[in-house]
């Protein structure tokens, strides 16, 4: 008897010494999002950092946080500075800081979140990432959201009707848009466009298709105005604290990289393309009709845009880019990814 209790006893010891130097050997990371729970970027997030847990063995652990540590804005900062290891954001809140991935958001390029995305992604890391303009966190990949539409509570069928209206934008190509047209645009987080439509503050907002959804516009809506590859796209990043980078093992940082740029720009892709079909059953569902533009509206739209393209390849110019071949090559890339799927 007292031979059983001795091993019963060695036995459950040794389970916690393994259990401790497992909870030793895990390396805890922290992220977070700047959008609801329940948006699917969020659990897009969630399950790449899944993924990564799975390739690690469990030897990485990632914890989200309960609040998200700063305004959307001030998301690179917050991770360059440690205040969280992992997150994204759209290079639109900082278009003096993130020049180059405005190439992604111009008007009327990828027709899916999946083409932009990838042909974004091969782009910047051959032609973009050595400038610089994410120098201070490990970048892990960039995307886009699905084409950016026109969310109204008012029918506009000609040019002369956008003037003046007001509309949320998340800056960037976006906010540049809405003005070349004629109305007045401004930024605000997308958090806050249900209460900017709902107390008239707004008369639209420039969203892809799935916000419908995530930022309950069900109500605030009078049509979406769908234009072919979009009005604008956001281009975001996905980053870690360079820090945490640097004290992982070689081991990890392998798994990783296996998981970042491509991987990221498509599985992303996939969560707002699907987001997006989700919204288009959501708006039927609520009467809200998805209007396409007019060619007036396409032809206003497009050569509106034209200053904004120019003025894209001279700051790229500036940056030490030569930004006519990689617009061009841009350009070719989408009809190459488009032409793969």
């Amino acid at each position: 008897m007292k031979t059983i209790t001795r091993l019963a006893l060695a036995g459950l010891a040794g389970g916690g010494i393994a259990a401790a130097f497992q909870a030793q050997a895990q390396t805890p990371l922290t992220y977070s999002s700047w959008v609801p729970p329940t948006h699917h970027i969020t659990l897009w997030q969630a399950n790449w950092t899944k993924e990564v847990e799975k390739a690690t063995g469990g030897r990485l652990k990632f914890q989200s946080l309960p609040k998200h540590p700063s305004a959307a804005p001030g998301t690179f900062d917050a991770v360059r500075n440690g205040l969280m290891d992992l997150s994204y954001v759209t290079a639109s809140y900082t278009p003096a800081r993130h020049v180059l991935p405005g190439i992604a958001e111009l008007p009327g390029m990828g027709d899916t979140s999946v083409v932009n995305s990838i042909a974004y992604s091969r782009i910047h890391w051959k032609r973009f990432q050595q400038i610089g303009e994410y120098n201070g966190v490990k970048m892990l990949g960039v995307f886009t959201h699905g084409p950016g539409q026109m969310f109204t509570k008012k029918a506009i069928r000609k040019p002369a009707e956008l003037q003046g209206l007001k509309f949320r934008t998340g800056g960037g190509v976006a906010e540049q848009v809405a003005n070349a047209i004629g109305s007045v645009g401004f930024v605000k987080p997308a958090p806050e466009s249900y209460e900017l439509l709902k107390s008239g503050v707004a008369d639209g907002t420039f969203f892809p298709l799935e916000a419908f959804i995530s930022f309950k516009l069900e109500t605030v809506t009078k049509e979406v105005i769908e234009f072919p590859g979009g009005m604008y796209s956001s281009s975001f990043g996905f980053f870690m604290n360079q820090g945490r980078w640097d004290k992982l093992s070689k081991q990890d940082q392998a798994a990783i990289e296996k998981l970042s740029r491509e991987h990221v720009a498509r599985t992303a892709g996939k969560s707002w393309d699907g987001a997006d079909a989700k919204a288009v059953a959501a708006m039927k569902k609520a009467g809200v009709p998805v209007v396409k533009a007019t060619p007036a509206l396409i032809a206003h739209v497009r050569k509106s845009s034209d200053p904004i393209i120019e003025e894209w390849i001279a700051k790229a110019n500036a940056k030490g880019v030569d930004a006519p071949r990689v617009l061009a090559e841009f350009r070719a890339e989408l009809k190459k990814v488009a032409a793969e799927k």
